[in-house]
């Protein structure tokens, strides 16, 4: 079962992603926990030039960039643990590029979708869990985190946008978990932890 994590900066995602793996592995569940970017080695290369503060790219290559990455991440660890009948547990996928770089910068959501088809084969999750909660809420726990673990300028980039343009991203996402109910379940990421588990786990059918 491939299942993706996603929602705004700040909104738990590792701390859930954390949560199910611990879960599978106690349900003795062969599973493999990955991330976009840098899932793969290509990715791990790419990862900086897109996400370090000192970073300038312009939107037309931030896009590609991603592409590539999730290109490779499918090819490389995606579909062979697919195929090797593991559960595929991936922090972002295709579903932040249309949020981000669609709603956000304001590129063309339908091509983005076809772009996004092509980069991955067509391959979409099984499942994607969307963790929702208010922008404010979102950055001021991201920016936190990023101070307390030293990532503010190696991984702060987009955190360093203006309010209304996570606003846009929390409306992109939001949008899309409305025209894939049978793929998405949106949670509420304001929840305790212990409680977002439980939901999760519940959306997921463990």
């Amino acid at each position: 079962m491939f299942v993706t994590v996603e929602g705004v900066e700040g909104a738990g995602k590792s701390t859930l992603m954390g949560m199910l793996a611990a879960e599978l592995e106690r349900r003795k569940l062969s599973f493999v926990r990955t991330r976009e970017p840098g899932g793969c080695g290509l990715g791990a290369k790419i990862r900086p030039l897109l996400l370090d503060v000192s970073s300038r790219v312009d939107s037309r290559a931030e896009l590609f960039l991603f592409l590539a990455d999730r290109a490779q991440h499918v090819a490389e660890v995606i579909r062979p643990a697919l195929e090797r009948g593991e559960w595929v547990l991936c922090d972002r996928y295709a579903d932040s590029t249309i949020a981000y770089q669609g709603y956000g910068r304001g590129m063309d959501v339908e091509r983005l979708q076809a772009l996004n088809d092509d980069a991955t084969g067509g391959l979409w999750p099984d499942r994607t869990l969307l963790l929702d909660l208010p922008v404010e809420t979102g950055l001021a726990r991201a920016l936190a985190r990023n101070g307390r673990e030293g990532l503010s300028l190696s991984e702060g980039r987009f955190e360093a946008e203006a309010l209304a343009f996570h606003e846009r991203i929390r409306e992109g996402f939001l949008a899309r978990a409305a025209r894939w109910p049978e793929r998405f379940r949106v949670l509420d990421a304001r929840l305790s932890p212990e409680e977002l588990r439980a939901k999760a786990l519940e959306a997921l059918g463990l």
